[in-house]
């Protein structure tokens, strides 16, 4: 598939509704195809919800397909379509930016304490946490936990003996 197949989809209008979700689908298949899977990052149809009205304006062609194909020009409708791929990936790097500096993501100076004593005698138990701060212990579960959960450290032994390391 090129992507004038694609464009071409669009201007044919094969089917009676679906035509331009079609070959929104079918061109993330072309990227993907090409190495740039956006499938998990966003879709297309965003971007053409809060454009509809350029939407139709550009894909707006009349008549016969097969009378005008000699002096179709894709232009503005790649302009189009790029500035979409442009605007879904600029939004989606907002949010992953956003996401990144959640306080969720943010380690506080608690979980710094544990890292630093990860760092100078490699292991820490609950009860050298227990010296190092004033929180409760079910408090320092859920310390531990989001260390765990960002993939910094680890959990080992059972019980009396559990104590985390970092992770490699």
């Amino acid at each position: 598939m090129v992507a004038d197949e694609v464009l071409v989809g669009v201007i044919i209008h094969p089917f009676i509704d679906g035509n331009g979700r079609t070959a929104r689908l079918a061109t993330k298949v072309l990227l993907a195809a090409l190495g740039i899977d956006t499938f998990p990052l966003f879709s297309f149809e965003s971007y053409y919800s809060r454009n509809v009205s350029r939407y139709f304006r550009e894909v707006g062609l009349r008549g016969n397909y097969y009378e005008q194909k000699e002096t179709v020009d894709f232009t503005p409708w790649l302009e189009y379509f790029s500035d979409g791929i442009i605007d879904e990936m600029l939004r989606v790097g907002g949010e992953l930016e956003t996401t990144s500096a959640s306080p969720e993501r943010t380690l506080q100076s608690h979980h710094q304490a544990i890292l630093d004593h990860l760092g100078r005698h490699g292991f820490i138990a609950d009860r050298d946490y227990a010296q190092l701060t004033d929180r409760a212990k079910a408090t320092r579960a859920l310390d531990f936990g989001r260390l765990i959960e960002q993939g910094l450290i680890e959990r080992h032994g059972r019980g009396k003996n559990t104590h985390y390391r970092l992770k490699h």
